[in-house]
């Protein structure tokens, strides 16, 4: 059965990254409960569609992502968090805006089981090293429950 629900989630991977060009190899955090489905993840300019390749972020740029989701239960709140993994420590980054409801292409209150699109952006320090990182972005509702938990291997260049 394990390995239906692996084959089907690949299929689904696979139809959206046809569908959407810019479609980013990422993966579902770990060992955090969430309330909600990510369809799909764009990050332009990011061609890394396969697990052994990392997204290349420009230093001195920044950022532009998006995540297509539905969330299990209402809320009228939303709050991003950004961490940087590195080495197997986290470290926060912080945005410039992380109300999820503000300037991200979402209206608060959002219905349970409507699809949204949340779409940012992050600077990309120039003085950041040149390293292999993993981000982890989580969004949030009220209560700090993650409606959504990704990791999106990536390398500072």
């Amino acid at each position: 059965m394990f390995s239906s629900i692996v084959k089907v989630s690949t299929l689904v991977i696979l139809l959206n990254c046809l569908w959407n060009v810019q479609c980013v190899y990422w993966y579902d955090c770990e060992d955090i409960p969430t309330v909600g489905k990510v369809e799909a993840v764009k990050i332009p300019g990011c061609e890394a569609t396969e697990e052994s390749s990392r997204c290349r972020l420009k230093r001195g740029t920044n950022m532009t992502f998006s995540v297509t989701f539905k969330s299990d239960v209402p809320t009228d709140t939303l709050k991003a968090v950004v961490h940087g993994v590195v080495f197997g420590e986290e470290r926060i980054f912080k945005l410039p805006n992380d109300n999820g409801c503000v300037d991200s292409g979402i209206t608060c209150p959002i219905a349970k089981d409507s699809l949204q699109t949340y779409t940012t952006s992050l600077p990309v320090k120039r003085y950041y090293p040149k390293v292999s990182v993993d981000v982890k972005w989580e969004l949030q509702n009220k209560e700090g429950k993650d409606i959504w938990c990704i990791m999106v291997p990536s390398k500072l260049s």
